[in-house]
């Protein structure tokens, strides 16, 4: 019996494992293109990813590796293209054939923002995930009961909101640069000020040397798989341990920082312990960016960061280098002189 209950207990956790796997795929392969898309009209890309992941079944369901159907839209009237049948709420649908999967991602994003059910979803914040999901029941995208639970797991398994950040953080970056362009009076930052109210900004370099500005929303949030709020300067830590119904002690240890009363720059704070490991492979330092901003902005334990990349504390690495989050470095990143060991 205990040999059967183990058995069970493994190959349960080998399917849980693959299809983790299938998941991490499917968001590699299309994760482009939900950014880009989400630029184009709108549409978070944590949606698209979550529904194509969804409706798609990893990319796996007959509809999509036939018709490079992602999100199982049906032909309705106006549809013209290419059309094939099959079985769904009722026998024998139409669905919609798309030439590859990047036709697929475009449709579903202008079918959401050229009807005028989906009109509301519009206007709420790319980064309120239950009004997305749950607006999009209420508007008939899916008959499923349990729809929007089942799109707010796979956003949450597979922290999917960081890819709606990174398309915010894109489209403030180019917009920055663009008004940068037009008047060399204009600095190439852009303030708080000229920002939504429930938005925060940071400034930084960004990989192609041009300033990129990192957003992040008002309240709690999740950066790999960690809850996460952003505070200003001028916080109280020990406010925010209350808030949240924490010691301050582990609010300090979760951060991995020393003893303090209130925030002397704005910052990410954890409301619970870090990852040892990141979702990226690796993270490209930016110019004066320390190890525990780099710990802090991916989400993952320093102490795992200093032992992958060879690394002591008080250690700089020099912009441009490469610190790896989720296995040992293959070379030691270079650090400023100021900081290299005696």
């Amino acid at each position: 019996m205990k040999k059967t209950l183990l058995i069970i207990a493994c190959f349960v956790t080998l399917t849980a494992i693959a299809q983790k796997e299938k998941g991490y795929a499917y968001i590699t392969a299309y994760k482009d293109i939900a950014i880009a898309e989400m630029q184009r009209t709108g549409v978070p890309a944590a949606i698209t990813l979550a529904q194509g992941i969804l409706e798609s079944k990893f990319g796996e369901s007959d509809l999509c590796k036939k018709s490079n159907n992602h999100f199982g839209i049906k032909c309705k009237t106006e549809w013209t293209g290419e059309k094939v049948y099959h079985d769904d709420d009722v026998k024998h649908e139409c669905f919609r054939v798309y030439p590859d999967a990047a036709a697929s991602f475009k449709d579903h994003s202008d079918f959401l923002k050229n009807r005028p059910y989906y009109t509301s979803l519009f206007t709420l914040s790319p980064t309120d995930v239950e009004g997305w999901c749950f607006g999009l029941k209420k508007a008939g995208y899916a008959t499923e009961r349990d729809y929007p639970e089942k799109l707010l797991k796979v956003i949450s398994d597979y922290n999917l909101n960081q890819y709606t950040l990174i398309a915010l953080q894109q489209k403030n970056s180019d917009n920055n640069v663009a008004v940068s362009n037009q008047s060399n009076a204009l600095p190439a930052t852009v303030s708080n000020d000229a920002q939504k109210e429930d938005t925060i900004i940071l400034t930084g370099t960004s990989h192609n040397n041009h300033t990129a500005i990192e957003t992040y929303p008002d309240g709690v949030f999740t950066i790999n798989h960690t809850k996460v709020v952003y505070a200003k300067a001028g916080t109280s830590l020990l406010l925010i341990a209350n808030q949240y119904d924490l010691d301050l002690s582990k609010l300090l240890s979760f951060n991995e920082m020393p003893e303090t009363s209130v925030l002397e720059n704005d910052n990410l704070i954890f409301l619970e312990k870090k990852m040892k490991k990141g979702a990226t492979d690796f993270h490209i330092v930016a110019a004066n960016e320390s190890l525990h901003d780099i710990c802090q902005k991916e989400g993952v334990q320093l102490e795992s960061v200093l032992q992958y990349n060879n690394l002591q504390k008080n250690m700089q690495p020099i912009a441009g280098e490469k610190i790896y989050l989720r296995s040992v470095a293959p070379a030691t990143p270079k650090i400023t002189l100021a900081n290299a060991p005696k």
